[in-house]
């Protein structure tokens, strides 16, 4: 197959490690002769590499820098022979960072999350560490407000300790509670610009607060985020839910396997994806291991803990039936 020269250090990658990741999954041996790309192995196993190759090269083309979790998103894909291409999510871009960068999805998951946020009124985007939740809402949120759809941005999240007791930290409140919400900013400073931010802010167009600020207000024409929302309790859930007012659009994230609240008790997010499960214009999106887009490590350990729970909870339930028949 032909691969353009001017493309062949993207595709490839850096020491062709791209190629050799393709290799070794595939089974096939690839050698490049000027614009000429031969591929030898199984007939089916070359039909997918040339499949993952044409992929990548059309990224290329397009002026994506080509990364080793679009070289493994393309090759699961071949792998399991599904029809979906890293091409289609490619198609739409959300909008730019300060810097000039496009923020788009980046998976088949990613692309359903973003089109049930422009779709729906409160979207609940479940689903572990790295997968994009409140990037692409916060993306989401920022374009919405440069449109003129709403006329504010308000982010939230509980503040409660990552599994460690922090004490009282000094300062005043807003000093207090800037460490919970410091996440929030981070990504508002890439995409906006920490200027634009900050004169936003000053003028109350945004607004970053912890949970228990809610408590008492109505959010009309409002672009709302709960952020972690894995450590609300039922109560705080309910009261969020009940600020929504009219014009308003709401993201929920949150990651299940990462709660920090107290032992025993339940969190928020698992009691509203049992009761609001069939109620209209809500979706829930389930996010997994294989849209996880930071380091391709970050994929790897996030699998690794889903089998571990996954073999502890059938172990655990192996158990419970040896106990009854006993």
């Amino acid at each position: 197959m032909e691969l353009p020269e001017k493309h062949v250090q993207n595709v490839f990658g850096q020491f062709d490690s791209h190629a050799k990741l393709i290799e070794k999954t595939l089974d096939i041996s690839v050698a490049l002769r000027g614009d000429e790309l031969k591929i030898a192995g199984s007939p089916k196993n070359v039909e997918r590499a040339v499949g993952v190759f044409e992929q990548l090269i059309e990224l290329s083309k397009r002026g994506n820098n080509i990364t080793r979790q679009n070289v493994d998103y393309a090759l699961s894909f071949a792998i399991e022979d599904r029809e979906s291409d890293i091409l289609s999510v490619d198609e739409e871009v959300i909008c730019h960072t300060v810097m000039g960068k496009p923020v788009k999805p980046k998976t088949t998951g990613q692309k359903d999350y973003v089109d049930a946020i422009r779709k729906k009124m409160i979207v609940f985007g479940i689903g572990p560490a790295g997968t994009g939740k409140t990037y692409l809402a916060m993306a989401m949120a920022i374009t919405a407000f440069k449109r003129g759809e709403v006329s504010r941005i308000i982010m939230t999240r509980p503040a409660i300790e990552a599994g460690e007791k922090l004490g009282f930290l000094p300062g005043d409140l807003q000093q207090k509670v800037d460490p919970y919400l410091r996440p929030l900013y981070d990504a508002l400073y890439q995409i906006m610009g920490a200027d634009t931010f900050l004169k936003n802010m000053e003028k109350g167009l945004i607004e970053v607060a912890p949970l228990a600020y809610m408590r008492g207000r109505t959010l009309d024409n409002a672009y709302i985020i709960l952020d972690e929302a894995q450590n609300t309790t039922p109560a705080q859930m309910k009261m969020f839910l009940t600020r929504i007012g009219f014009g308003s659009k709401v993201v929920v994230t949150g990651d299940l396997t990462q709660k920090d609240l107290p032992e025993g008790q339940k969190s928020g997010l698992d009691v509203a994806a049992a009761v609001l499960s069939k109620v209209e214009d809500i979706a829930f999106c389930n996010l997994t291991s294989r849209d996880v887009v930071r380091h391709p490590l970050v994929q790897q350990i996030v699998k690794a803990y889903d089998d571990y729970e996954k073999n502890l909870s059938s172990g655990k339930k192996r158990g419970n039936k040896k106990n009854k028949r006993s």
